[in-house]
C-alpha cells in the first residue's frame, strides 16, 4: 500500500526514526484541506513509543479539525537540525515521514497525559505545567495519529 523508498541507500533504521520522533519537538502535519488543496501546518508533537502513536494538541475548532473530519488520512514530517562533516558545506539531515489516520481524543485522562507530556517536552517547570492544566486544558482538543507507515532517510544537501 505504501511506496518503498526510491533512494533506499539513504534509508535510516526504524530505531533512528523513533529517536528523531522522540527528540525533535515539532514537524509539519499535512492533510487534505478545503477544495482538495493540501494543508500543511507546523505542530508540536509527543511520540508514545509504547503505543507507537503521535499525539498533538490544538484548538477545538478550525481548518485542521474540519480537514480531519472530512478525511482522516494524514502525513507528518519531522527533521532534525542536521550536521556538517568537517570541511564540507553540505548539511546532512535526517527526516522521518509518518502516514496514518488521525482522530480526536475524547478520554479526559488521556488528554491530560498528552498535554502533560507535550509541556514536559519543552520544560520541567512544574508550576507552569499546573497553570496550563488548570487554565488552558478545558479549551484544548487533543489528536492521536495512529501510525500505519513510517520511513526515514538521511539526505546530504549537495
Amino acid at each position: 500500500m505504501f511506496r518503498q523508498m526510491r533512494r533506499f541507500k539513504q534509508q535510516i533504521s526504524r530505531e533512528e526514526c523513533v529517536r528523531i520522533l522522540k527528540e525533535q519537538p515539532r514537524g509539519v502535519l499535512s492533510m487534505l484541506g478545503d477544495d482538495g488543496y493540501p494543508y500543511g501546518i507546523p505542530m508540536d508533537h509527543w511520540y508514545s513509543e509504547k503505543e507507537n502513536r503521535l499525539f498533538f494538541h490544538c484548538a477545538k475548532v478550525g481548518h485542521k479539525l474540519d480537514a480531519i473530519s472530512a478525511c482522516d488520512k494524514v502525513s507528518y514530517c519531522v527533521m532534525d537540525s542536521g550536521y556538517r562533516e568537517e570541511g564540507d558545506w553540505a548539511l546532512h539531515i535526517n527526516s522521518v515521514v509518518v502516514f496514518g489516520r488521525m482522530r480526536v481524543v475524547e478520554d479526559e485522562e488521556k488528554k491530560r497525559e498528552i498535554c502533560t507530556n507535550l509541556v514536559r517536552k519543552f520544560t520541567d517547570d512544574e508550576e507552569y505545567l499546573q497553570k496550563e492544566l488548570t487554565n488552558a486544558f478545558p479549551r484544548v482538543c487533543c489528536l492521536e495519529l495512529d501510525i500505519e507507515h513510517m520511513s526515514g532517510k538521511l539526505v546530504k544537501e549537495s
